[in-house]
């Protein structure tokens, strides 16, 4: 079974910005963040692009699927 790989701490921390704030940007809670970063949510395809558009990369660069 293949599992969902982020790399959205990566890019929330080499951007400066607090867990708080991304959730803020993309309209979820704090938690989410915080289970999306330690691999215990997988997003929405509508998340994963609007935390890719804050990055501005794209969705690959942010998420892939390891086995």
């Amino acid at each position: 079974m293949s599992k969902l790989v982020t790399k959205v701490k990566e890019y929330r921390e080499n951007a400066g910005m607090k867990q708080s704030e991304l959730s803020e940007l993309i309209g979820v809670r704090r938690e989410t963040i915080v289970h999306l970063e330690n691999g215990r949510y997988n997003p929405s395809p509508k998340m994963a692009m609007d935390i890719a558009k804050v990055f501005n990369v794209s969705v690959e660069k942010l998420f892939e699927f390891k086995d």
